[in-house]
């Protein structure tokens, strides 16, 4: 399965990167301060013993009369103040200075007179040795801590890149494409160990098969419907033109009318649900266009050309959107109806309540009216699949001084 990286601004790999560095970062700094204080006393404790044997064998050999060794002295003016101070009183001690700007750990006993007796061992060796150790624990950690940073990132990015597909098919399936499917590898074999990923991918692939087996099933539930529904009421409506004059009739003819409306609804609903339909394309007018199906629905809708544009689409299709839009604009909203032609754009406005909150929010449903609506919703409905296959782009909105106004923008020639 291809994955992308996804954008490093919030997401879930910038967090789990961060959390990654912090508590490399955090072990790190543990682990080097345990080991560089234990190295460090380590160091230091080895050159008080050594410092404490040079002492013994310095003393033995004052003593003894013999002559002292180059590190040993006789009140040494470079002696610490407290040391010389713990040895005159007749102890012995050790204590890290520094002379000469170099590390000297000393030691320290009494001699004779009130003297003190003291030798030196040069520390500098010990302090380079805990400095490298310091420099090594440091790059070590760094080294870790960026390589950590790398597997950690290539790991969890493996997981955001599934989780980023998963999220694009739901979006996808969202947008009507129902053969959309995540087809994560991991859910093709029962034996491969699945983590929590795959069972959202297989969840989200199980749910748009099952969506998609319930719309098909409605969507031929719909046509058959449509399709049976056809012949009986082409003899209703040749038995009704056989009635005698008189309001009974007028009725009768009216209510036939509406239901072979609707079921010519049903029809080209269940066209476009199939994907299936076609386009005439030819060189239209625009604002001749509008002009005709304007003339030909509604004789008191005022068109407004602000800029006249050629296009190449369906006509048959195009008039039956902007009739669909004429029509629910008068039949649901108030006058003046006002339909505005700016280049590839047609809006249509009522002065009415304005769209029901459920178009404005998810778009028109069929067979959803509000407020005592008249209709049945399929209206809006089948101008919104026709324009879906035009290419074009069908807006419902409000206007902000009321009264509903749907955009229709149609496509630019390549």
């Amino acid at each position: 399965m291809k994955w992308a990286l996804p954008r490093w601004s919030g997401t879930l790999a910038v967090k789990a990167a961060v959390f990654i560095t912090v508590m490399c970062c955090a072990l790190a700094a543990m682990l080097g301060v345990l080991v560089h204080v234990s190295v460090t006393r380590q160091t230091v404790e080895q050159d008080r013993d050594r410092a404490l044997a040079r002492l013994s064998e310095a003393t033995a050999a004052y003593q003894a009369g013999e002559p002292l060794p180059r590190w040993a002295a006789i009140d040494p003016p470079e002696l610490p103040a407290s040391l010389r101070e713990l040895a005159a009183g007749g102890r012995r001690g050790t204590m890290l200075d520094e002379r000469g700007g170099h590390p000297v750990m000393w030691a320290a006993g009494p001699a004779d007179r009130g003297r003190v007796l003291a030798v030196e061992v040069d520390h500098e060796p010990s302090r380079d040795t805990i400095d490298g150790l310091r420099r090594a624990i440091v790059w070590s950690s760094a080294l870790a801590i960026g390589v950590t940073l790398l597997v950690g990132a290539f790991a969890v990015t493996r997981v955001t890149g599934r989780l980023h597909a998963t999220a694009r098919v739901a979006r996808r399936i969202s947008g009507g494409d129902l053969d959309a499917r995540v087809d994560d590898p991991r859910t093709r074999d029962p034996g491969r160990p699945q983590d929590e990923v795959a069972a959202v991918a297989a969840a989200l692939d199980s749910m748009a098969a099952s969506l998609q087996g319930k719309l098909l099933a409605e969507q031929r539930f719909t046509a058959d419907v449509a399709h049976e529904l056809r012949t009986p009421l082409t003899g209703l409506l040749a038995a009704a033109e056989l009635l005698p004059p008189g309001r009974p009739t007028e009725l009768v003819r009216d209510r036939v009318a509406a239901l072979r409306t609707l079921t010519e609804d049903l029809l080209e609903i269940s066209r476009l649900d199939s994907g299936r339909e076609r386009l005439e394309t030819d060189a239209e007018d625009l604002g001749a266009l509008v002009r005709r199906v304007v003339g030909a629905s509604h004789t008191d809708t005022r068109v407004e050309v602000v800029r006249d544009a050629r296009v190449e689409t369906d006509r048959r299709r195009l008039e039956r959107v902007l009739g669909n839009l004429v029509a629910n604009a008068h039949r649901h909203g108030r006058g003046p109806v006002v339909l505005t032609v700016d280049g590839h754009r047609v809006t249509v406005r009522d002065h009415g309540p304005g769209y029901p909150d459920y178009v404005l929010e998810h778009g028109p449903q069929r067979f959803r009216t509000e407020g005592g609506a008249k209709g049945h919703g399929l209206g809006l409905t089948i101008a919104l699949g026709q324009a879906e296959v035009l290419g074009a782009r069908l807006e419902f909105t409000d206007a902000e001084d009321g009264g509903a106004m749907a955009t229709l923008t149609l496509p630019h020639p390549s």
